[in-house]
């Protein structure tokens, strides 16, 4: 589908200041979504709302369908009656530009132990009317999730492969024991997603009412240590015991020499299809019923995919494996109609690449921040845009663009400075001012950009496994962005 020429901010929720120590779904969101109302934005591109395991990556999750339990605000369990202020007050933190997922994850665990035990103890008719909906309409993975999560935690979150045999290899008996084993920790589990579930709702309504626009994303594969594969073995290169035969990655590019060894277990797509592609049907239910369009991560991979033995040390050796392609998006579309998709199509793109995503009408996306590194062809350069695109000044895994600008290379600079007209001294608002005045539909662009700030803000260094995903900002900082500036910019550039 085409969507409407408009403009919007990057940002994941983990991002919004706070008295936790993480981002949630709480007031400071509310005034996020009033900020892009002000500044008549239409859009709000997030990461992916799943739970997140090594290294906090919202792209290595126990599950491809589950919400982050940490995003929900404690704030409204206080609304709600199932927290006290002094319990709330007493799990407090400094809001800092920084997330601190050590206290912010043991403190929001007890509170929400708290709530668990108050919402199943004083659980009203209509409550529970509810609560059954949810676990009906969801239980295609649900189930899967709280019993995975339930182990999980029970054996400190090491990969289900190491688990006890019977267990690894979902024994029926195995289950069942297990289910009565963790019983209590299953049902905290369910309501820690009905609360999620329905703070998002809450909140995506409030952006919707506004004319806001959310946009979600999903990665193309998933996290081995993860429900998904547990539950479901017989639809990715895993052995009898669970250890991965096949994983993904990218070979090197302009991100990492030796390519990027993402470890994930790769697809029985011969299975997947001969299944109807069930798995990827519900998957992509779900997304497209809690936000309102999707950007599909590493979209070439459909087409192509890249191959490496699990024993591999890098992804330099590997090799390109035709993918699902049109068979997978025609029964998508048959199953859920419209699709309201942008593609990542980022990389080394092929024409069977170009040819998949144009067959569909998915919109490409163009980074400013790769158009001067060569001559006047270069295809990120807004005069080389098709109309059906998404521009960014960059992504979550690009520098902001002033830390981009100041370690660029001067040939990179002095292009920069002559195609934008500038001195070269805001060049976060020069690529801004780019991607609104080009005939890209959508102009998308990292709250950091807005902000001004350096390279210590961004959000992440792909091929690296610490420090990344910490990034925050404080009510102050959102409050001096300049917000007639982008008014002014919306407005002369008719986005809406």
């Amino acid at each position: 589908m085409r969507f409407p020429r408009s403009s919007g901010t990057l940002v994941h929720p983990t991002s919004f200041p706070g008295k936790y120590g993480i981002g949630d779904f709480g007031s400071e969101a509310r005034s996020f979504i009033d900020f892009l109302e002000t500044t008549r934005q239409s859009i709000w591109q997030i990461l992916p709302l799943t739970p997140t395991g090594y290294g906090n990556s919202p792209y290595a999750s126990y599950s491809a369908f589950a919400g982050n339990s940490y995003l929900i605000a404690p704030d409204i369990l206080l609304e709600k009656n199932l927290l006290t202020k002094k319990e709330v007050s007493e799990t407090e933190l400094p809001s800092k530009v920084e997330v601190d997922y050590e206290k912010a994850f043991k403190n929001k665990d007890q509170l929400f132990k708290l709530a668990s035990e108050r919402f199943y103890s004083n659980l009203s008719i209509e409550d529970e009317k509810e609560f059954k909906l949810f676990k009906k309409q969801n239980k295609f993975w649900l189930d899967d999730y709280t019993l995975f999560m339930a182990c999980g935690l029970d054996k400190g979150m090491q990969p289900w492969n190491t688990w006890e045999k019977s267990l690894a290899q979902r024994d029926p008996e195995a289950l069942r024991k297990a289910k009565k084993k963790f019983k209590k920790e299953i049902a905290h589990q369910y309501w820690l997603q009905f609360e999620f579930s329905n703070q998002w709702t809450a909140l995506k309504k409030y952006a919707n009412k506004k004319g806001i626009r959310v946009i979600g994303d999903i990665p193309i594969f998933v996290d081995h240590n993860s429900a998904d594969v547990w539950a479901n073995p017989q639809y990715f290169e895993v052995d009898k015991k669970g250890n991965r035969k096949l994983v993904a990655g990218v070979p090197p590019d302009y991100f990492s020499k030796t390519g990027q060894l993402w470890g994930n277990p790769l697809y029985k797509w011969k299975v997947l299809e001969d299944d109807g592609f069930s798995w990827w049907v519900e998957r992509f239910k779900h997304m497209f019923s809690i936000c309102d369009a999707i950007r599909v991560d590493h979209f070439r991979g459909f087409d192509a995919y890249w191959e490496i033995k699990a024993s591999e040390k890098t992804a330099e050796n590997g090799r390109w494996v035709k993918g699902p392609g049109e068979k997978l998006f025609d029964t998508i579309l048959e199953k859920c109609g419209e699709l309201p998709i942008l593609a990542e199509d980022l990389g080394f793109v092929t024409e069977g690449v170009e040819k998949l995503r144009d067959k569909y009408n998915f919109p490409g996306m163009k980074i400013i921040q790769f158009a001067f590194d060569s001559d006047s062809t270069n295809s990120f350069l807004p005069h080389n845009y098709p109309q059906n695109c998404v521009v960014y000044s960059g992504t979550h895994d690009n520098d902001t663009s002033i830390g981009w600008y100041n370690s660029a290379p001067e040939v990179e600079k002095h292009r920069v400075r002559v195609y934008t007209r500038s001195n070269g001294s805001e060049p976060n608002w020069e690529f801004i001012r780019l991607g609104m005045y080009s005939v890209a539909d959508q102009a998308i662009f990292p709250l950091q950009d807005f902000m001004g700030l350096n390279e210590s803000h961004r959000s992440n260094i792909p091929g690296t496994s610490s420090g990344n995903w910490i990034w925050r900002y404080t009510k102050e900082m959102l409050l001096e962005v300049d917000n007639d500036r982008i008014l002014d910019l919306v407005v002369n550039t008719n986005r809406k």
